[in-house]
């Protein structure tokens, strides 16, 4: 018989709470209906999922009513709301006519003093990432450095340039400034790291943005639901997150937009959602987030208590029984349920894959990159000696996670460990 499976991969995916299932279940069957439509169904619908666009909003600390409300986008998770940011928020289409935005923070492209009223720059944009930044922002503004429209007929690439961090996994504040230019646009900050769990100072970066006129997007994908989010006192204008992460259904997410923010559209083809995300929004999916933001309100206290206790036994007690481990990260300060640990001397590869048949689930770094061979950029952008890149393992905890679990992860986590030193 293989042995019970424990769970520590929840910065993946944590898995749906019966609760959440049941009410994903409850909405589906309740609202039939389009939410676009007009007969009685259809505004069923439609007040069900608003309300859900509320109450999200609420809880995460957006402004939900007034004249200057904050927009709340539903979108299919992290990765197509992080894109819709990138692109949205970093390269408006230019209007009809080319006339090219001329202000820093509305377009990519901007106006050349020497050209003519109207014609295209002569300067190549600059839009700042973090170097710990998941994939879906990396290359999606990456893909923003594409040619466009010089005055003399030639093509400037927009130019990416990324901010790098301390040894202990915190973003350089001090360089932001210096890479901000006339043309910055846009950077993209995330609010805590999917790998190691640091805490960024994005309200920081927020401040410093404001003052040069640039837009700020965070990327708090694994921070809500596990971590105090207030999106206004953060001041970013943009902010991404995804149910999966924090025991919500998976296929929706949000992209929530300061008051006044401009942002162009990705798709085409519906009115929905003021035209800026177009297609039929899932009123179950709504719900279904809007009821595991809810579950995590009301336990928020006593669950990070508890997942920051479960982190350091399982820490601790690693660190006891294997001399070389070190916690990557530990020195700053964390989300409670992350852990990235070091296991010197072993393959992370190895490690994860022995791990898996010792019925322990954990993973080598971000879900959208762990079956890569190379090594994580993160860890590179830490400056860590590559013994520690080449043998660390993220085990991440959820809501569900118990002390005996903990205890029995440990024990096969240092069995496999020696094992796996045995055979090497």
């Amino acid at each position: 018989m293989p042995p019970a499976a424990i769970y520590l991969d929840h910065n993946a995916t944590a898995p749906i709470l019966p609760e959440v299932a049941d009410a994903v279940r409850a909405a589906a069957l309740r609202y039939p209906g389009n939410p676009a439509s007009q007969h009685d169904a259809g505004r069923q619908a439609r007040r069900a999922l608003e309300q859900a666009r509320i109450r999200i909003g609420e809880i995460l600390g957006a402004r939900t009513t007034g004249m200057d409300a904050d927009q709340l986008i539903f979108t299919s998770g992290g990765t197509e709301s992080n894109n819709l940011a990138l692109r949205g928020l970093g390269q408006p289409p230019v209007p009809p006519g080319g006339r090219a935005p001329t202000h820093a923070t509305s377009s990519l492209m901007h106006a050349d003093p020497l050209a003519e009223p109207g014609t295209a720059i002569g300067a190549a944009a600059r839009v700042i990432i973090s170097a710990i930044e998941h994939p879906s922002i990396s290359r999606a503004a990456e893909s923003l450095a594409l040619p466009i429209p010089a005055r003399a007929g030639g093509f400037i690439p927009p130019v990416l340039q990324t901010l790098g961090v301390d040894a202990a996994g915190v973003i350089r504040l001090d360089q932001l400034e210096s890479l901000i230019t006339p043309t910055t646009p846009l950077a993209s900050i995330m609010l805590a790291s999917n790998e190691t769990g640091v805490l960024q100072p994005v309200a920081e970066a927020a401040a410093i943005c404001r003052r040069h006129g640039v837009l700020l997007h965070t990327d708090a994908t694994q921070a809500v639901g596990k971590a105090p989010v207030d999106f206004t006192a953060l001041g970013v204008d943009a902010l991404t997150a995804t149910a999966h992460k924090f025991h919500g259904p998976l296929g929706i997410g949000i992209l929530l937009i300061r008051h006044g923010v401009q942002l162009a559209p990705a798709l085409h083809g519906g009115f929905q959602q003021a035209a800026l995300r177009p297609g039929t929004e899932s009123v179950a999916l709504a719900v279904g987030m809007q009821t595991a933001l809810e579950l995590w309100q009301r336990e928020a206290d006593a669950r990070r208590e508890r997942m920051t206790m479960l982190r350091e036994r399982l820490e601790q007690t690693i660190l006891a029984g294997w001399r070389d481990a070190v916690v990557i990260g530990g020195q700053s300060p964390r989300l409670p349920h992350t852990s990235n640990i070091a296991l010197v001397g072993l393959n992370r590869q190895a490690l994860v894959m022995a791990l898996d048949l010792a019925g322990v689930a954990c993973s080598s770094g971000s879900a959208c990159a762990s079956g890569s061979s190379e090594p994580s950029p993160t860890l590179l952008a830490m400056g860590l000696p590559e013994e520690q890149i080449s043998s660390s393992v993220r085990l991440s905890l959820g809501a569900t996670t118990t002390l005996a679990e903990i205890d029995e992860a440990v024990r096969r986590i240092l069995n496999v460990c020696n094992n796996l030193r045995r055979v090497g």
